[in-house]
């Protein structure tokens, strides 16, 4: 079983703009039987309108597929906190989780956000940048695949330190009121170390994914808290589009 995580920046060839059909040809040579997704645009101008969650369904063969939004509107420009009842059409943008396999339920968690803006002091002189923090979400599935009943989760949690451990935190809490075994993917913003500290789960894929052109830090993440999913072959190539690579395991079951 196939499966995969990856930071897609919402489509964009670094340097090119966003070309959907990229996308597409992309997922299409990941081959996912499962698949998370970050940074991910719907109904979109910079991305032609595209849902770019069933562009990627239609690439891999997806049976089953949900979009999260995490804000409606447009980042970097006018955007409000998403709320789920947004009506079709509306530009948003945020994570999406893809199957192969039958779904038995899907669950939305809004994890913890800053509520304000707020300096953040970057690496350099003089450097401070005010941070109005976009909200977190992450969708959790039940699927019915080869090695049985299998939750996975997939989130992208804020950049900001301390404050995507908690939100980690409460996302692992969650995850805990549903059966084993448990997958978790995404882009987490730590470091793997940090990763396990924070979250106490394993990882079932290790490889530096960023940045993608000379990647030096493993930013996104496959990780379980079952003894029965092993990880195989590992990929982080280097795709035609986004600023991160493409995390890729081949699992089987004990």
């Amino acid at each position: 079983m196939r499966v995969a995580t990856f930071n897609i920046l919402h489509g964009r060839t670094v340097g090119d703009g966003v070309h959907p059909q990229r996308l597409e040809d992309c997922v299409r040579r990941l081959d996912p039987d499962i698949l998370a997704l970050q940074e991910v645009d719907c109904d979109q101008p910079r991305s032609s309108l595209a849902d770019l969650t069933a562009v990627a369904a239609k690439a891999m063969g997806a049976v089953a597929h949900r979009f999260v939004a995490a804000i409606s509107g447009t980042p970097g420009a006018t955007w409000m906190a998403a709320t789920g009842l947004e009506q079709p059409g509306t530009a948003a943008y945020g994570i999406a989780l893809l199957s192969r396999f039958p779904v038995a339920s899907w669950q939305v968690v809004r994890l913890p956000r800053i509520p304000m803006r707020f300096p953040m002091y970057l690496p350099g002189p003089n450097r401070v940048m005010i941070v109005d923090e976009e909200p977190r979400a992450a969708v959790i599935a039940q699927m019915h695949t080869p090695l049985g009943l299998l939750t996975v989760a997939n989130t992208h949690l804020s950049f900001v330190p301390g404050w995507n451990r908690r939100q980690l935190r409460r996302l692992v809490h969650d995850m805990r009121g549903f059966p084993t075994p448990r997958m978790l993917l995404g882009d987490l913003n730590m470091t793997p170390a940090t990763v396990h500290r924070w979250s106490g789960m394993r990882p079932l894929a290790v490889a530096d994914t960023f940045p993608a052109d000379a990647p030096g830090r493993q930013l996104d993440h496959i990780l379980t808290d079952d003894d029965r999913l092993r990880g195989g072959v590992t990929e982080s190539e280097l795709t035609p589009i986004s600023d991160h690579r493409p995390l890729v395991v081949d699992l089987t079951g004990g």
